[in-house]
């Protein structure tokens, strides 16, 4: 767990569930997978920084994609624990770029099964590497 942003304003678990548009068990499965941070109070308690429930909608954005969430962590490493706009821009540029990726890697493979191929031959020749 990490210190906490600028922001002195801290965010319970329910309290990012509900900004998030998630269930709180979504709050805990994104912080056990690095996607967001929290410290913990002297009674134990998860508090996040305001950033959290906006890198839970990106993550969800993410996820609708295709991005796994270890991917999505990965995405969000460079982050700081209270991102800038530039540093959230740098975030959209490079899930666009993986997000066109995958789909010129699935019209690729579309076009594969509309060739008239074998299935078996076009998963051995994988067109869309």
């Amino acid at each position: 767990m990490t210190a906490l942003g600028r922001s002195t304003r801290t965010f319970s678990v329910s309290e990012v569930a509900v900004d998030g548009g998630v269930a709180p068990s979504a709050v805990r499965f994104y912080e056990n997978h690095g996607v967001i941070t929290a410290v913990r109070t002297s009674g134990n308690q998860r508090r996040f920084d305001e950033s959290a429930a906006c890198r839970i909608q990106v993550a969800k954005l993410a996820q609708r994609a295709g991005l796994s969430v270890r991917e999505i962590a990965a995405l969000f490493a460079d982050l700081s624990a209270d991102p800038t706009p530039e540093e959230w821009a740098g975030v959209a540029g490079r899930l666009v770029a993986e997000v066109e990726e995958r789909v010129r890697k699935l019209k690729a493979q579309l076009a594969a099964m509309e060739s008239g191929a074998k299935l078996c031959e076009i998963g051995r020749d994988d067109p869309a590497r």
